[in-house]
């Protein structure tokens, strides 16, 4: 338990209707006695009970009118005794509050320090109290959903599930070795690779790194294809607003014009990109240059052709080198047809739609396409969002196929025991059970003051 005691403004800066003042530890009671004067006489403040009365200064003149709450430990955030003032909104009243509060005995908090004292007095564990970060920085629903759910212990328990499978392949391999008349070796070393090789998998599998970025930063979705085939028509038809300039003239869009967009949940950076074609406009060649980077880059790209039209070698390009991040989008499809689906088929294994920007045709099946192709598996409740958790796992991950490698040379088991402990290891520095004080700082430095 920490001895000293800490204080400071948990809600954001700015204009608001509220704005809270937290004080944790062992004299949290004594500090909000002597700030705040309840509206009704008390002479006992009673435990998570929301009262209204005066902030007062050292003179007893009031600073504002408030709601305050003691909360007493252990069922408080911090586990210690928790006291919270809840000032008018803006900074006048709240800075007012925490001076008298620094005044009367109770040091500044740093950056989580709040979370922190939660984790050192074992309220959570590690990588709970980095969840209370994500959640406040989720920019999507579905990021704040998977932030959820580690809040509430689902990487943590993954963890621990994961741990005590291995605990139980160490104790099959030691049983062979130390009970070698009991435990046949070559069986046990079999059963043990397999066990090894599909923890490995599963490790891999929740610390997927393409979702766990799209969950943090949003997917990102490109518009490829030649001039005038409808590229920035369909990306105002996906926003569902005039964002980009639509006109007749080749070259109208000459730069990646980007806007973001909620689609299953999950946020995603649409960018419409200049007209690939050989150009010698210098500024149109930059332009170009940046479209196919930009592509290069995505998550998914949607090749936008024009239905009405003949292709050229432009478009013939884009269809050939299409991979698996390609959806290709036939547009102006309310036209009379010279370019058809079947026709492209032959040309590639990529997802072919049949869009018209124009009329809205279309458009809601590669909403729902989009949808299915950046969509971040959230019934998997142990998702590694975290860059920390998910580095930890894949080098957990790769320990596991050591040993893997170890038992296939035939070395003895012992040596795999090794790899696995050094898995076990890693994992556990996930939730912080075998995290080193410079780790935890790491953690703690990236919080807001005041959570």
């Amino acid at each position: 338990m920490n001895e000293d005691t800490i204080a400071a403004i948990a809600t954001a800066g700015g204009t608001g209707g509220i704005a809270i003042v937290r004080v944790s530890g062992g004299e949290a009671g004594t500090i909000l006695k002597k700030i705040f004067i309840p509206a009704v006489k008390r002479e006992y403040f009673e435990s998570h009970r929301l009262m209204y009365g005066r902030a007062v200064d050292a003179d007893g003149e009031a600073l504002d009118e408030v709601m305050a709450v003691l909360m007493r430990a252990p069922s408080t955030y911090t586990r210690e005794d928790v006291a919270e003032i809840h000032c008018h909104g803006g900074s006048a009243s709240a800075n007012a509050v925490l001076v008298r509060a620094l005044s009367l005995g109770a040091r500044m908090a740093g950056p989580g320090e709040f979370t922190r004292r939660a984790f050192m007095n074992g309220r959570i564990d590690l990588a709970r109290a980095e969840a209370v970060m994500q959640l406040i920085s989720a920019n999507s629903e579905a990021a704040a959903r998977a932030s959820l759910r580690q809040l509430e212990g689902g990487v943590s328990g993954f963890v621990r599930q994961v741990s005590d499978r291995l605990k139980d392949v160490l104790a099959l391999l030691e049983a062979s070795t130390d009970f070698p008349e009991e435990v046949e070796e070559e069986a046990a070393s079999e059963a043990v690779a397999a066990s090894l090789r599909e923890i490995a998998r599963e490790i891999r599998r929740h610390g997927d790194r393409r979702s766990a970025r799209m969950l943090r930063e949003g997917a990102s979705i490109v518009l490829a294809g030649r001039p005038n085939v409808g590229k920035s028509s369909l990306m105002n038809a996906l926003l569902n607003q005039e964002r980009a300039i639509v006109t007749s003239i080749p070259g109208t869009t000459r730069d990646v014009l980007t806007e973001r967009i909620s689609i299953g949940g999950v946020m995603a950076e649409i960018s419409d990109t200049a007209g690939r074609r050989d150009t010698q406009d210098p500024i149109e060649r930059i332009g170009v240059d940046r479209a196919r980077r930009a592509a290069e880059g995505a998550d998914v790209v949607l090749i936008v052709l024009d239905a009405a039209v003949e292709m050229d070698e432009e478009d013939s390009g884009l269809v050939k080198s299409a991979d698996d991040r390609a959806i290709i989008c036939l547009n102006k499809s309310d036209l009379p047809p010279v370019v058809t689906a079947q026709q492209l088929n032959s040309m590639t294994d990529a997802k072919i739609l049949e869009i018209s920007a124009q009329t809205g045709k279309g458009i809601e099946e590669l909403v729902e396409e989009l949808g299915r192709r950046i969509a971040v598996g959230e019934e998997n409740n142990g998702q590694l969002t975290a860059q920390r958790h998910i580095e930890l796992a894949h080098s957990a991950a790769d320990s596991l196929t050591q040993a893997v490698k170890a038992i296939e040379m035939g070395m003895p088991l012992d040596t795999a025991a090794i790899d696995i402990r050094e898995a076990m290891a890693k994992l556990s520095e996930i939730t912080g059970e075998n995290a080193t004080e410079a780790v935890i700082d790491r953690v703690f430095e990236s919080f807001c003051v005041g959570k």
